[in-house]
């Protein structure tokens, strides 16, 4: 397909990696040279230097024949304008980036009147990410399938844990909760598992499971469980009130404390939330930490612009017996810590996040018709990718049980759902139409269910 993308910063870039890796047909549009040149040295797309808003710069990137354009400038009110551009011009899909919490009550109505296809945040969508961390706490990741039925969350397994030294197979006599181990990180190799692979000290696994099995799960296998009650942030940006904001509808017990260098900034937060507490102070001192009741906190979140600083402040956090960690990363390749023992808990990344729920739009735009993608996510450093299916009416899949279908190589169906309920998929079971199904695979590039059969 052929795509535009307007605007090269940090989220711009990221989809312009993802989207070309996918095989689709990039043209991105920046005001900067200095940027468009570096894009267009690195990969093989076509590079226009100007002002996305600007009618000639879209023909001159192609937008009569594109069949979607993504509007990731610095600026909401461009991204929406580029769009209503777009589409009076070309007629092509549309995704907006609109990170002011201004617009967040509005969003329904901004893609009704201007035409927008799909709208990203990813600023709230880290917070929702945030969230879901702080309340299942011994988690490296959780993604949600299902409408939030079923999770895949990531663990790590300790010398404590009863599982290590078990084969899959033996599960069954091990826990007494049903979960599908569907992943497992080990020195660096990603495994696709079978009845047969054994569990190891500090192996990293991610499992399938229902949001309550998900807990008994982990608190079985003596993989700390407890939700956390009081949270520190540093950094008090997009995220941090987004996450605010969450935390008031949806969490009101827990206790929030959000330390932010900028004094306007904190007095406009404390005045936005009067039930959190706001300090005006440095967040990279680990002094002020301490004197703000760091010891006392379940969870610390670093939330700064610079990924550096992030790392530094989790890091001397990570010294606190107790203390859940989570950190905000904007490069890609800070991202992947376990294998050097870094303790900065769950990493957080906000293009990581964007770009798996636009590459799911893309790849769903792409098969419009008989399209059946719910939810993508790339688990694993990017080398596993988990996807969501609503199942159609298709002979070749429905009422066949999944021990007859001809699965492609690394390709495990890891849930079903139906008529609301979850069910954990063994060779017997089939899928049947209107069913939700979770497909783990580190056979990159699904669009369609039908991409899971071997032939």
């Amino acid at each position: 397909m052929r795509i535009i993308i307007v605007g090269c910063g940090k989220i711009g870039l990221a989809l312009a990696e993802n989207l070309n890796k996918e095989g689709h047909e990039i043209a991105v549009i920046d005001t900067d040279p200095d940027v468009v040149r570096d894009v267009t040295s690195s990969m093989d797309i076509l590079g226009i230097n100007g002002n996305g808003v600007i009618h000639d710069v879209q023909i001159e990137a192609g937008v009569k024949d594109a069949d979607i354009l993504i509007a990731t400038t610095g600026s909401d009110e461009i991204n929406m304008l580029c769009c209503m551009i777009a589409k009076e011009e070309g007629n092509p899909h549309t995704i907006a980036r609109i990170r002011d919490p201004e617009y967040d009550m509005d969003v329904k109505y901004i893609r009704e009147r201007l035409n927008i296809g799909n709208i990203i945040n990813p600023e709230r969508m880290t917070a929702l990410e945030i969230v879901r961390l702080l309340n299942f706490p011994s988690a490296l990741e959780i993604d949600t399938f299902a409408h939030g039925m079923v999770d895949m969350i990531k663990l790590k397994l300790t010398d404590a844990s009863p599982l290590c030294g078990h084969m899959l197979k033996e599960l069954p006599k091990v826990s007494k909760v049903e979960v599908l181990i569907c992943v497992i990180e080990r020195g660096g190799q990603v495994i696709i598992p079978d009845g047969d692979t054994f569990l190891l000290k500090n192996d990293l696994i991610s499992i399938i499971a229902k949001p309550q099995d998900a807990v008994s799960f982990s608190r079985e296998n003596q993989l700390e469980y407890a939700r956390a009650r009081s949270v520190m942030t540093v950094g008090g940006g997009r995220i941090t009130y987004y996450l605010a904001q969450l935390l008031r509808k949806r969490h009101s017990r827990i206790k929030l404390k959000i330390i932010e260098i900028n004094e306007d900034r904190a007095v406009f937060l404390s005045d936005e939330f009067p039930e959190y507490t706001v300090i005006h102070g440095d967040g990279s001192d680990h002094r002020l930490l301490v004197e703000e009741g760091i010891e006392a906190q379940d969870a610390f979140v670093a939330l700064t612009s610079i990924d550096e600083e992030n790392v530094i402040m989790s890091m001397l956090a990570s010294r606190l017996e107790g203390v859940r960690l989570i950190t905000k990363v904007n490069r890609l390749q800070l991202e992947d810590f376990d294998d050097i023992e870094i303790p900065i808990g769950s990493v957080v990344n906000p293009k990581k996040i964007t770009s798996e729920e636009v590459v799911r739009y893309v790849r769903s735009f792409e098969r419009s018709i008989g399209s059946n993608m719910e939810s993508l996510y790339m688990v694993a450093d990017n080398r596993v990718e988990a996807c969501e299916f609503l199942v159609k009416n298709d002979e070749r899949i429905v009422d066949i049980p999944l021990q007859e279908l001809h699965l492609k190589k690394n390709v495990i169906v890891a849930a079903i759902v139906r008529n609301n309920t979850v069910i954990s998929p063994h060779g017997s079971d089939v899928m049947k139409v209107n069913d939700r199904v979770v497909i783990i695979t580190t056979n990159s590039g699904l669009h369609d269910l039908r991409d899971t059969l071997a032939r």
